[in-house]
């Protein structure tokens, strides 16, 4: 079956500069950087002992509590860390950490990855969330390098596909040194899918540090201070319409609000302000540094790493991905700093964990404007915060604790 994966990653090599070309113009990919996904480099290489790969900016997120704890390690002299996506690389830049530095994932064509682990020699290969790699398994097994998936996730829809091939996949899935699940869903088909080392040490996207009110941080708050502010996170296309319209609503019984969006792809943000616009909404962008009045409407986050910042301004939050048949997006982050969540019903991605919030009384699915306007009122005049949110603490800190114990031997 590696025959035919082969033949499948040649023929993507050869259409590959079309694809890119056009990811370049739509702003998905750094022109100066493209090399980058063929293994080549303008940076100095140094030694790297251990190498991280996250996809996106989700998976980057949860994976930095792991990365600022092996900073500290003396024995660490630095790590290496790559990605897929620009925004990650944006975010990236933002963390401002010290040892360690990021790449572009390069193609998994069994040269171009060859060729990764001879220039790089990692001693230890990390994957995040659901980044299963066939050649680049295959390569770093060749060379005695572990791989272990940190935060694994498999959904049904993935297993199902891995099935189709199960000698091919029982190859795959062999490789892997030790899997490390983030749901009980993915600890079952890591199982079946023939993984020899499992263990379950929880859910990384559960921790997160407990932001420092720094200036940028506090003047955002002096800014909003004469409003009162929901916010509506990871936005997809459509849900903004239905948030839009959920403001005017809103606005008739509480004069003085304003919603702040945060949608998933900033990309979006032209076409975003646009269909707001013609709600007859008044809509400001976060970089434009603009006032607010009397009559703003919308503030639009159009730009990365700065959500923590506007849940810290408000005690509710929509999420977003989950009205539209996407899946859902992440709710931890705002449950985490106190936010009530209001989730559509398409939430399979994130379903453990919805379920979690529901019973903890932090959350409410629902797509019916009428019941996310009268929630949303309820919770801006009581701005008491649920007492269950530090266990969603205390959960996020045995998981790092157990994840960073698990690979502790994998770093002597």
């Amino acid at each position: 079956m590696y025959f035919f994966y082969n033949i499948l990653a040649n023929v993507a090599i050869v259409i590959s500069p079309i694809i890119i070309l056009y990811r370049i113009f739509i702003g998905k990919e750094e022109a100066k950087r493209v090399g980058e996904k063929f293994c080549i480099y303008t940076q100095k290489k140094a030694n790297k002992k251990i190498w991280i790969h996250a996809a996106s900016v989700g998976e980057l997120m949860s994976i930095v509590p792991i990365i600022r704890r092996l900073e500290k390690n003396k024995k660490i002299k630095s790590v290496l860390l790559s990605t897929s996506t620009t925004s990650s690389a944006k975010i990236f830049k933002k963390l401002k950490l010290k040892k360690t530095s990021h790449i572009y994932f390069p193609l998994d064509n069994k040269y171009i990855v060859n060729r990764f682990i001879k220039h790089w020699q990692p001693e230890l290969a990390i994957f995040i969330d659901s980044e299963i790699w066939p050649n680049m398994f295959k390569n770093l097994h060749s060379n005695n390098i572990p791989i272990v998936i940190m935060n694994a996730r498999i959904t049904k829809r993935s297993f199902n596909k891995w099935r189709i091939f199960p000698n091919f996949a029982e190859q795959v899935f062999g490789k892997i040194s030790l899997a490390l699940p983030q749901n009980l869903e993915t600890l079952k088909y890591l199982k079946l899918l023939k993984v020899k080392n499992i263990k379950t040490a929880g859910n990384l996207k559960y921790y997160g540090q407990k932001d420092n009110m720094n200036h940028e941080a506090k003047s955002l708050k002096n800014k909003f201070r004469n409003f009162k502010v929901w916010c509506a996170a990871s936005t997809h296309n459509d849900e903004e319409i239905l948030i839009g319209k959920l403001h005017k609503r809103l606005k008739k019984r509480e004069r003085k609000l304003i919603t702040t969006i945060i949608p998933r792809h900033i990309n979006r943000t032209n076409e975003i302000i646009d269909s707001l616009n013609n709600l007859n909404l008044n809509c400001i962008k976060h970089s434009s540094n603009q006032k607010l009045q009397k009559d703003t409407d919308i503030y639009l986050v159009d730009s990365y790493g700065e959500t923590s910042k506007f849940y810290n301004l408000t005690n509710i939050s929509f999420v977003g991905g989950s009205i539209i048949k996407h899946g859902g997006q992440n709710p931890l982050e705002p449950a985490r700093l106190g936010n009530y969540i209001i989730n559509g019903p398409n939430v399979k991605n994130f379903k453990e964990i919805y379920a979690f919030l529901s019973k903890l009384k932090i959350s409410s699915s629902t797509s019916n404007i009428l019941k996310m306007e009268n929630l949303i009122l309820k919770k801006l005049k009581n701005k008491t915060t649920n007492k269950n949110v530090k266990k969603i603490i205390k959960i996020g800190n045995d998981a790092l604790e157990k994840n960073l114990s698990y690979i502790k031997k994998y770093l002597i």
